[in-house]
């Protein structure tokens, strides 16, 4: 019948020995996506730092807790420290992450599973907003008028502004993305999502011109360069840094590439909807914070193209109709 004396005692195979968080942490790390490495790679650091001779089966709920705590307590102070809420937040994570993939070898049954009875720390709202016109025309005006390369600096704060897209999007971004007929780009963002955004006639022949004229085109690989033809690295940092410098709020209010995601998509949401919002922003149906109807008001390409002429006031192929530009 299939049935062993083991089966009917209700005994079952012993289970191999759960490694320790130094010998499986480097497993799981090569075997998550780059993205996923990038932000946990510190908080399983320090992990192995703390439990590195621990195995997987040892901690406790309570203990993963702790560790959070301590974590949270010795996070490195910043001007936008929010009291250490993301740090905590992060390394529960990364423990879920190490303990998802040790189910899944069997190493660990999933209700032993500590990580996943221990509570992330509640998200605060954020403090980012829409930019105004007029702060969005004063950084663009120190940025084209200051710095080692303007020309670079205004592209980048271009593209965000026109597309909404997140940062990876643009150091993603590779000569073979660009669709100049039909003045569409390729975003490679969070998640390994790749999406068609819409880009303006003038924007399309700048991002053309500045791969043209810093070999992105003859040597391949990422399209935003320095003068020197390497690839852009800590450009955004420096370019806050300096915006900052001569502008005290942006510093004060620590104003970064994202609040620019913030202004786009608050624009296109008032004037468009949310359909035309949540396509131009690249949002997905998968969220467990989105209603069914979304389903339904599915706004396709050629939506968010007249979108983008209306904020550009520039004719785009896509687009319905030509529309007066807002600013």
């Amino acid at each position: 019948m299939g049935v062993s004396p083991e089966d009917l005692l209700g005994l079952s195979p012993q289970r191999p020995a759960a490694p320790t968080f130094a010998d499986y942490i480097p497993k799981v790390s090569a075997a998550v996506s780059p993205g996923t490495r990038r932000v946990y790679a510190s908080y399983w650091k320090r992990i192995a730092d703390q439990w590195g001779q621990r195995r997987l089966d040892d901690p406790t709920p309570l203990e993963i807790k702790q560790l959070a705590e301590h974590v949270r307590d010795h996070v490195v102070a910043r001007r936008n420290a929010r009291g250490g809420r993301s740090a905590a937040e992060h390394l529960i994570a990364a423990m879920r992450c190490l303990y998802n993939h040790a189910v899944a070898d069997e190493l660990i049954t999933d209700t032993d599973n500590p990580a996943r009875r221990v509570p992330k720390p509640r998200r605060l709202p954020t403090t980012r907003r829409g930019l105004p016109d007029t702060g969005l025309e004063e950084i663009n005006q120190v940025a084209a008028t200051t710095g080692n390369d303007p020309a670079l600096d205004t592209l980048l704060l271009r593209l965000h502004t026109e597309t909404a897209c997140r940062r990876g999007g643009v150091l993603a971004l590779r000569p073979h993305d660009l669709d100049t007929n039909q003045c569409l780009i390729a975003l490679h963002e969070k998640g390994d999502t790749i999406r068609w955004q819409p880009v303006s006639p003038t924007l399309m022949r700048h991002l053309q011109a500045h791969a043209k004229e810093r070999g992105a085109t003859v040597h391949g690989g990422p399209l935003l360069r320095y003068r020197s033809g390497q690839p852009i690295s800590r450009r955004y940092d420096h370019l806050w840094t300096r915006l900052g410098r001569h502008l005290p709020w942006v510093a004060t209010q620590q104003i970064s590439t994202h609040w620019l995601r913030h202004t786009t998509l608050t624009w296109v949401e008032r004037h468009f909807g949310y359909a035309v919002a949540r396509a131009y922003a690249g949002h997905s149906d998968s969220g467990g914070d989105t209603g069914t109807t979304t389903t339904y008001i599915r706004a396709n390409l050629d939506e968010v193209a007249t979108a983008l002429a209306a904020l550009t006031g520039e004719p785009h192929p896509l687009a319905h109709a030509p529309q007066g530009g807002p600013r």
